[in-house]
């Protein structure tokens, strides 16, 4: 289901990346999850993209999440 807001993420989520990141995965969760309306496995594919969105402006140094350069 979508999220409504940062605090409604999983904690694996909220845990690990820093907050721009987690508005990141927010925003392209929902989206996603809207987009693929019609599969029966929307939820796994709306977390694969949201985590792909994260990794397109952040990079894990360590166990630290940081923005790419």
């Amino acid at each position: 289901m979508p999220y409504g807001s940062i605090a409604d993420l999983p904690l694996s989520v909220r845990g690990h990346l820093p907050p721009h990141a987690q508005e990141i995965y927010l925003a392209a969760f929902n989206h996603a999850y809207a987009a693929h309306a019609g599969d029966a496995d929307r939820e796994e594919i709306a977390h694969r993209i949201a985590w792909a969105a994260v990794k397109r402006g952040y990079v894990r140094d360590g166990d630290v999440w940081v923005r790419r350069a």
